[in-house]
């Protein structure tokens, strides 16, 4: 007897975000394996995967049916986000609190997934309630080639027959019948052993009878197979932030929505007519294509009686007369036309002139554009155009590294822009060729290795140290990756010998929980975890994109998204143009306002010669901090010891500081050759003359991707386009293809005379450099913007060095080191200034005036209002004609409050105490003023020229007191500010922490940190702030501290056990001390430390004297006792510090007394002292 058939069409796939644990490849193998030739993708609301499934499926010999689970209004409008109940709003009611119900459909015909496409699209742009929803208006617009069934349990027509509504039910079914057609509209049946399906079955199938409709089954796939549902239970458990221990959470009820056999579904549907054939018939019926050869370039709107090729051609020209003015040179012409000619005939002069245009109104209208990225940099016709602003001839560029003739692939221009500009540029692109048409583009974060590790930890009900340990015991990521759990024990992986560690944990025989996490971390592990989107990629057609792809509309801000992802759209024929903001760009454009503002100096950075001879000493002398991608340390010392003189040097340094040719130590040995420390090799005697154009820039080192492709074309007869295929067979590795490879490069060596040797010899070197070569496209045109940023410090310190502390001001740690960069180049950093300061960070003359936007609870609006007020009225003679100047919005008292600790008052000659004291009660006139005023009750005044009534009011005395304590006023500025500005505590003890420490602050958190996890190191500064906790699972007693050193970065410092029971009782705020620990970091980048010794250290700031510590045991301190110090202290007034050490039997505690008892030191004191506590109790 023949097997029976059956098709899957209720299939929740990886692309069911948290909800589907199905991953592709698995479920089509699986499939393969119980003999089902065909199956659907039916993903909740979204058809994110449908490409992909349908790719994989044909890859697989499945045959792909392409569907969705759709959501549907129940029964209202889709933009109506009432909510509905049908009954007593119980568990049975309609879906998501009355949102919503469920509906299984498939495409039929390729029309019909178009219109499942367009569906989709329209439930999300405008019927989104918590999903996105269709509604019966959707469903007869795009009905046509679509099958549907009554759907799941959360379907309508089970809604209704759940809560015993059945001829409602009945007319619901009636009405979708005649939306689809009789012939496609089935009732769906499902059994999972579960109460909600069963106590419907009775009444669905009398409805099926009365109403005609054929049985189909399915099975709610959620996990290929039955064993899997334990890492469904555990991806359930990371959507909903739950864990597997706990009785509430988010659970499926049965185990078994897998890819059931063909025998096990007609074993349950068997004595249902048809339900188990008719699958095989659905999936006979749909039969869909994607159309992989479409291009959907968008049209560039060219004037009349010109096409896009002939308006090409025209601007191509325009812009070389633009770029030369003085005639174009042969050289140049002879690239252009061979460049337009591949252009022209590729089909691509649309694209480029769409890109010039957007690039070029960027620029019209003021916003900063990089001068290039990535390969495009190459081709002439784009410098011509202004798409770039690299002449490729200067650079040895080629333009085939960016267009192949023999590689036929689309262009990609990666632009940049100025961060905060970025969006106008899309909003133009959006405007210009049509909303329908352009889209941002949608990504998928899948679950990594170690966040496996850790979400299985989590799920677990495991301390994070379980998780934590898994991760660090994994071998460290290479250039961002790490071994798959899934390899862990494949011995084939090139990096199981690396995971010993891990197997150790996971075989642990005592501790078996690692090994249980590890399990259940693989059974997450590269699933979908949330869709966003993708950081510069837009989307742009000549086609409405609803008629090509699905999109979406992301809630919080409306913006249009792709459901496909990049590769897909691609591959479809859609263009992707990456829209890339640049930070770098926006500290450009600030620097270069603040020039023309503090000098009255423009400068035009397009037309800048490369070979300022300050900018490169500045280069030599490794003075590089806040230089573009040569700010870190290890960078700064490649510097010093390569002494750049020219632009080539930026680039070569560039391309050699990363870890392929560091690696091969290629970074050091080209520094050490270009000045002349190292004998240059020829790679083989007769290779020494023919290579010697190539390779003499780079002091006979490989370094460029360039150079390997004009190598190949110089000795072995490859064309560009060739020597581009070879450099790509390089860089894949594949045997088969390079050994192609090697006999073309081999014959074609020979035919030029070359011998077997000098063959061998060079494949040699480049297969391996092949890896480590860079695109000299790419580190050209950023080594343009570095050399900018560096002509900028180097000419226009203070402007440049503002708007880069601008451009931190959300990053605390880069903020003081750039203040501290500041104070090393000699330029004061100002406190905020009512007067002087605007919203960010300002050059006043040759100092930088801290912004007022940085003050805490100092809004942008607050500060519009200072500065449109002293614009308008003139500058703030006092503190009370500020009030009297100043808008409504700028008298509220934590602002003002805030402005007095920062410091913004200085100027005006009042302490910032004595303006502590009086601003509350002068907001309190200042306001009342302003309302009365707001309400014209002064008009009369005003009008009879009685103005100063109104002045009267607002004026308050100001006291003539004394300022905070030094260390009390620096205080509130940091509160304030989140940083010392004026002055710092550690001044003038730089030495001597720099002494204590074996590391600074800086080394350890710097992106480029030579300090490893889990190394031990001392760090010397003060504690900022100190938080004692309680642990939960322990009860035990633990702090974190915040210590800050003398470059102003700060170190979360964890005390736990044993560390606090020592020294937990000395920690205090703004103590002085070394602590020496274990360095510790996390996967998400953050780094701290755990404490394992504490020195306090007798410094002192201000020139005071170390301070006296007076050492008693605690009971000896009485309140008596504490009277008679006070009035001794008192005495003997000065301007040393005095601390208490309480001791205990077990334990001591450290006090630091108020400044307001602080000592002058002398044996009168000490005597004093001695005859309250004792002859033993000083200590200094």
């Amino acid at each position: 007897m023949a097997k029976k058939g059956f098709a899957h069409l209720h299939v929740h796939t990886e692309y069911s975000m948290l909800d589907g644990a199905a991953r592709l490849g698995d479920l089509f193998q699986y499939a393969r394996e119980l003999g089902m030739d065909s199956m659907a993708t039916s993903d909740h609301g979204f058809l994110f995967g449908a490409f992909d499934f349908w790719r994989q499926a044909k890859a697989n010999d499945i045959k792909p049916i392409i569907g969705v689970e759709a959501y549907l209004t129940p029964g209202t409008h889709r933009t109506d986000r009432s909510r509905v109940r049908w009954g007593d709003g119980s568990r049975d009611d309609v879906s998501g609190g009355g949102a919503y119900t469920h509906m299984t459909m498939w495409a039929e015909t390729t029309e019909g997934m178009h219109n499942l496409f367009r569906a989709s699209s329209v439930a999300s742009l405008e019927g989104q309630l918590y999903k996105p929803r269709m509604d019966r208006e959707v469903l007869q617009t795009y009905s046509k080639g679509l099958i549907a069934t009554t759907g799941c349990p959360s379907g309508e027509i089970q809604t209704r027959l759940r809560l015993g509504q059945y001829q409602e039910a009945v007319a619901a079914a009636a009405e979708f019948r005649d939306i689809f057609g009789k012939d496609n509209f089935y009732c769906e049946v499902m059994d999972h052993g579960l109460d909600i399906e069963r106590n419907v079955q009775a009444d669905l199938h009398r409805l099926a009878k009365e109403l005609n409709l054929p049985f189909v089954a399915t099975n709610d796939l959620h996990y290929t197979r039955q064993e899997d549902h334990t890492a469904h239970a555990a991806l359930l458990c990371v959507q909903s932030g739950s864990t597997l221990t706990d009785p509430k959470r988010f659970k499926f009820d049965a185990d078994n929505f897998y890819l059931r056999s063909p025998e096990e579904m007609y074993q349950i549907f068997g004595d249902v007519p048809g339900a188990c054939e008719n699958t095989l018939e659905i999936a006979e019926r749909c039969n869909v294509e994607f159309n992989t050869k479409a291009n959907y370039m968008p049209n560039f709107p060219v004037p009349e009686g010109e096409n896009e090729e002939s308006w090409f051609v025209k601007e191509v020209e325009r812009g070389l007369h633009y770029r030369f003015p003085d005639g174009v040179p042969d050289k140049v012409r002879e690239q252009a036309e061979y460049e337009v000619g591949v252009i022209t005939s590729m089909g691509f002069p649309g694209y480029f002139l769409v890109v010039a245009d957007f690039i070029n109104w960027a620029k019209n209208n003021g916003i900063r554009v990089g001068p290039g990225r990535g390969s495009g940099a190459g081709s002439m016709v784009a410098y011509a155009m202004r798409i770039t602003d690299l002449n490729p001839l200067n650079h040895d560029l080629i333009f085939e590294r960016f267009l192949n003739p023999d590689r036929v692939s689309m262009p990609d221009f990666d632009v940049d822009f100025d961060d905060r500009r970025r969006p106008e540029v899309i909003d133009y692109v959006t405007e210009k060729y049509g909303e329908d048409k352009v889209a941002q583009i949608v990504t998928f974060g899948t679950i990594k290795a170690k966040q496996a590790l850790k979400d299985a930890s989590r799920v677990m009900d495991q301390p994070y140290s379980v998780g934590e340990r898994l991760t660090k015991a994994m071998p460290p990521d290479v250039m961002g990756k790490n071994i798959a759990l899934a390899n862990v024990y494949n011995p084939e992986d090139k990096r199981y010998s690396e995971a010993g560690d891990l197997r150790a944990l996971i075989e642990d025989p005592v501790d078996k929980i690692y090994g249980e996490v590890f399990e259940t971390a693989k059974g997450l592990e590269g699933l979908k975890r949330q869709w966003g989107v993708h950081a510069a990629g837009v989307i742009m057609s000549s086609k409405n994109l609803t008629d090509v792809i699905p999109v979406m509309r992301r809630e919080a801000d409306g913006q249009v998204i792709t459901q496909f992802d990049y590769p897909t759209c691609e591959g479809l024929g859609l263009i992707k143009m990456d829209f890339l903001g640049l930070r770098n760009l926006t500290i450009i454009s600030d620097a270069l306002d603040n020039v023309k503002m503090n000098r009255g100096i423009e400068i035009d950075l397009e037309n800048l010669e490369v070979d300022d001879k300050e900018s490169y000493r500045l280069l030599a002398r490794g003075d590089t901090l806040g230089v573009f991608q040569l700010d870190g340390g290890p960078m700064r010392s490649l510097l010093k010891l390569m002494e750049p003189e020219e632009f080539e040097h930026i680039s070569a340094v560039l391309a050699l500081y990363r870890p392929g040719p560091m690696g091969a130590n290629s970074h050091t040995n080209y520094a050490l050759r270009k000045n002349g420390k190292q004998e240059i090799q020829p790679i083989h005697p007769e290779l020494e003359e023919p290579l010697a154009e190539i390779l003499d820039t780079t002091y006979g080192l490989i370094v460029y991707q360039e150079q390997v492709m004009a190598i190949a074309q110089k000795v072995a007869n490859y064309t560009l386009g060739e020597a581009d295929l070879l450099r790509r067979a390089m860089g894949k590795k594949k045997k088969a293809e390079l050994d192609k490879q090697y006999e073309a490069f081999h014959d074609g060596m020979i035919s030029n005379g070359y011998s077997e040797g000098a063959v061998k010899a060079l494949w040699d070197i480049l297969l391996p450099f092949s890896d480590y070569a860079f695109n000299k496209a790419h580190t050209a045109a950023y080594g343009l913007v570095s050399y900018w940023t560096a002509y900028l410090k180097a000419h226009y310190p203070q402007e440049y060095m503002a708007a880069l502390l601008t451009s931190v001001g959300d990053n605390k740690d880069k903020l003081a080191l750039y203040l501290n960069e500041c104070r090393a180049m000699g330029i004061t950093v100002l406190p905020p200034d009512v007067n002087e300061s605007t919203l960010t960070f300002a050059p006043v003359g040759k100092d930088i005036r801290f912004g007022m936007g940085a003050i805490r609870n100092v809004g942008a609006n607050v500060v519009d209002g200072m500065i449109a007020a002293r614009e308008e009225k003139g500058h703030f003679e006092s503190f009370n004609d500020f009030l009297k100047k100043v808008p409504l919005v700028v008298c509220n008292k934590r602002t003002i409050e805030s402005l007095i600790k920062a410091g913004a008052f200085d100027e005006l000659k009042h302490t910032r105490r004595s303006l502590s004291l009086v601003h509350e009660s002068a907001v309190d006139a200042a306001v009342s003023v302003k309302r009365k005023e707001a309400a014209g009750q002064f008009d009369l005044f005003g009008s009879l020229g009685m103005d100063d009534a109104l002045g009267d009011d607002l004026s308050v005395t100001v006291p003539d007191i004394p300022d905070w304590e030094r260390r009390e006023k620096l205080n509130f500025e940091r509160e304030m500010l989140g940083l010392y500005v004026s002055d710092h505590p550690l001044r003038g003890l730089e030495r001597a922490l720099s002494d204590a420490a074996t590391a600074s602050v800086h080394d350890i958190i710097d992106e480029d940190s030579h300090i490893r996890d889990g190394e031990v190191v001392t760090i010397a500064g003060m504690l900022t702030s100190v938080s004692r906790r309680i642990a939960k699972s322990s009860g035990n007693q633990y702090a974190s501290v915040e210590l800050e050193d003398s470059s102003g970065a700060t170190l979360t410092v964890m005390f736990f056990s044993r560390a606090y029971e020592t020294m937990g009782n000395a920690l205090a705020d703004d103590l002085i001390c070394s602590i020496k620990g274990r360095i510790q970091r996390r996967d998400d980048g953050s780094v701290n430390m755990s404490a394992q010794e504490m020195q306090i250290l007798e410094l002192s700031d201000d020139g005071r004297g170390a301070p006296i510590t007076i050492s008693v045991p605690e009971y000896h301190v009485t309140e008596d006792r504490l009277k008679e110090l006070k009035d001794v202290l008192r005495d003997h007034r000065g301007n040393v510090d005095v601390r208490m050490l309480l001791r205990t039997r077990d334990k001591e505690q450290l006090i630091l007394l108020d400044s307001s008892v602080r000592v002058d030191p002398n044996p009168s004191l000490f005597g004093e002292i001695k005859t309250i506590f004792g002859p033993s109790c000083i200590r200094r």
